[in-house]
């Protein structure tokens, strides 16, 4: 009875070793597919800014931190209209 525990014991733990390998491997994948598209978004979205938000020498990053500085002016005007009435 003892052995047949032992090869009971073994035969999980190589399903749960193999069940981990499998997770970890979905994981990395999904972490990859995730980083790539991401990458890729953001390619784009600096490119888009680049062609149709810069002013004349201004950079990428300085264009996207003087468009997010007016949008949250803008929105804490609305946020102040919006209190007063």
């Amino acid at each position: 009875m003892a052995n047949l525990v032992e090869t009971n014991e073994k035969i999980a733990e190589k399903v749960t070793e193999g069940y981990k390998a499998i997770e970890d491997g979905v994981v990395n994948g999904y972490k990859s597919i995730e980083k790539g598209a991401v990458d890729g978004f953001n390619k784009v979205s600096d490119k888009f800014i680049e062609k149709l938000f810069t002013k004349e020498g201004e950079t990428v990053e300085e264009a996207k931190a003087r468009m997010q500085k007016n949008h949250e002016q803008v929105v804490e005007a609305k946020v102040n209209v919006g209190g007063n009435q």
